[in-house]
């Protein structure tokens, strides 16, 4: 098992944690946010898991899905992080289509938001297009 592998289910298992965070008790506030800094909704449990689905398969078959996976998982979600930092919402979940943009924020908030998104949306990116610890 190549080290692209081994991300992809190291990348499993943190989607999956973050598909549960709305049903660990405690990790949402009263208004629904969880670590009192994002929403997380049906659409983005779902996408979560197809996403971690999707790191599982590619982990489990060979390096060449797992840096598939890497790269197109890692940009798509690199970009939902910028978008998200920009306008407020990302596009993966459809958020800037529903919402309007709430615009240019440099608040912790918003950066915290985001940051989950393109750090392992970098991070994948990263490593699939360097296509670390590739097989010989």
């Amino acid at each position: 098992m190549t080290i692209l592998q081994k991300l992809c289910l190291g990348y499993f298992g943190a989607l999956m944690i973050a598909a549960s965070l709305n049903y660990i008790p405690g990790l949402t506030d009263e208004n629904g946010l969880a670590f009192g800094i994002f929403a997380l909704d049906i659409y983005d449990d779902a996408l979560h898991v197809a996403s971690a689905l999707w790191a599982l398969v590619a982990g489990l078959t060979s390096h060449r899905a797992a840096r598939s996976f890497l790269v197109l998982f890692g940009l798509a979600y690199l970009g939902d992080g910028v978008f998200g930092f920009f306008t407020g919402y990302g596009y993966l979940d459809l958020g800037i289509f529903t919402n309007g943009s709430a615009g240019m924020d440099l608040s912790i908030g918003r950066i915290l938001a985001n940051a989950p998104h393109l750090a392992l949306g970098g991070l994948a990116a990263w490593a699939g297009l360097r296509n670390i610890g590739r097989p010989a």
